[in-house]
């Protein structure tokens, strides 16, 4: 039996995803509660780094996972795709609007729709399979691949970055260490 604590050692992907999962909602119902615009773009920079370290993370060591394993897992992950791709768009427009512009909180909820129809099919069907699939140490090992992963991923939705494991591989680390400098320099919060 896994941990299921955060950030256990023996914790799996599973569970590591999940976690990620529940902290992304946690943050959307921020912003949605959070009393002036400051603070709104604060969460919404945190939450947008947090989906961009989860899902590099995912299209690193995951999505291949699925494909190998998962019956129907090529299909599954290129959905999976179509919809990060859906959901940096929207970032990308998060980021680029002002918090007390009145679109921001439009923005926000269509993130938080599109986000709940992802998780909820990664959720429900797809790590179930995974699980199902992949022996317990194997899970475990690619948590911490996982988690390694996300220390090094961008922190800012790039448009036109290809989601693919070679690229997050090869050119993702410089990538998010270009973020994590200009995060630094403009005191971008991001988690």
């Amino acid at each position: 039996m896994t941990e299921t604590h955060a950030g256990g050692a023996g914790q799996d992907v599973v569970d590591i995803l999940t976690t990620d999962h529940r902290e992304m909602f946690e943050l959307l119902g921020e912003i949605m509660t959070a009393p002036d615009a400051a603070r709104r773009r604060e969460l919404a920079d945190t939450v947008i780094a947090e989906v961009m370290r989860h899902a590099v993370a995912e299209e690193m060591y995951v999505y291949p996972a699925v494909k190998k394993h998962v019956p129907n897992g090529a299909e599954e992950v290129e959905h999976d795709k179509q919809e990060h791709d859906e959901i940096v768009q929207v970032m990308k427009r998060l980021e680029d609007v002002d918090a007390s512009d009145p679109t921001f909180m439009g923005l926000v909820g269509e993130l938080q729709a599109q986000l709940r129809h992802h998780i909820d099919d990664e959720e429900s069907d797809q790590f179930p399979k995974l699980r199902a699939a992949v022996p317990a140490d194997e899970l475990v090992d690619m948590g911490q691949k996982v988690q390694a992963a996300k220390k090094l991923a961008p922190t800012r939705p790039h448009p036109h970055a290809p989601h693919s494991e070679l690229f997050h591989k090869t050119v993702g680390p410089g990538v998010g260490m270009i973020d994590r400098l200009r995060d630094k320099l403009t005191g971008r919060r991001t988690g």
